[in-house]
């Protein structure tokens, strides 16, 4: 192969980056800051004691679940 015929890409890549920065730009909220801050503290506010996320809930059902076992095996 000749170097002629070799193509370079170089171009190609930074024009689809270009393209794909305009089409994050365009799909992203006018106040996007704000809305990531809201995002970052709803994600940070802790479950309540017996929400399906709380390790208290996980540590009361694992319990109930032992002692269930334990009170059967005495039994």
């Amino acid at each position: 192969m000749d170097s002629d015929e070799h193509i370079d890409i170089r171009e190609r890549i930074r024009a689809y980056g270009a393209r794909q920065l305009v089409l994050a730009r365009l799909s992203a909220p006018e106040d996007w800051q704000g809305e990531l801050r809201g995002a970052l503290a709803a994600q940070r506010e802790h479950p309540a004691l017996w929400s399906r996320d709380s390790d208290f809930r996980l540590f009361a059902e694992s319990f109930a679940i032992f002692f269930t076992a334990a009170m059967m095996f005495l039994i």
